[in-house]
């Protein structure tokens, strides 16, 4: 991976530092944000912005808030699951193992 900027800080007698201003605007940290620190074999530290990972997506946000206002303005579109569209459903997926703290591109390892 190629280096784009490399800053210092340093540690306090108490362990403590003070994160560079360009890496807090580029991870977007504020007060009282998390931070992950990921340790790599080869030693390096891999430090990203823990509470962005938890906040919600933006675009999951805006389908479910259109779905609500269509479920709001037409109630009568609403339908239960057939129980045999729940068994189909069901076999396809059986099988399927799912990790979701694996990376989406192998490449990203």
């Amino acid at each position: 991976m190629p280096v784009t900027l490399q800053l210092e800080s340093t540690l306090t007698d108490r362990y403590q530092t003070t994160v560079p201003a360009p890496v807090r605007k580029a991870l977007h940290l504020g007060k009282r944000t998390k931070l992950r620190y990921e340790l790599q074999a080869d030693g390096t530290v891999l430090l990203s912005n823990a509470t962005a990972e938890n906040a919600d997506d933006p675009v999951l946000g805006q389908f479910l808030g259109f779905l609500a206002k269509d479920i709001q303005t037409h109630p009568g579109r609403v339908q239960a699951i057939s129980p045999a569209w729940l068994k189909r459903m069901k076999s396809l997926v059986q099988r399927v193992k799912v990790n979701l703290n694996a990376p989406l591109n192998p490449a990203d390892e």
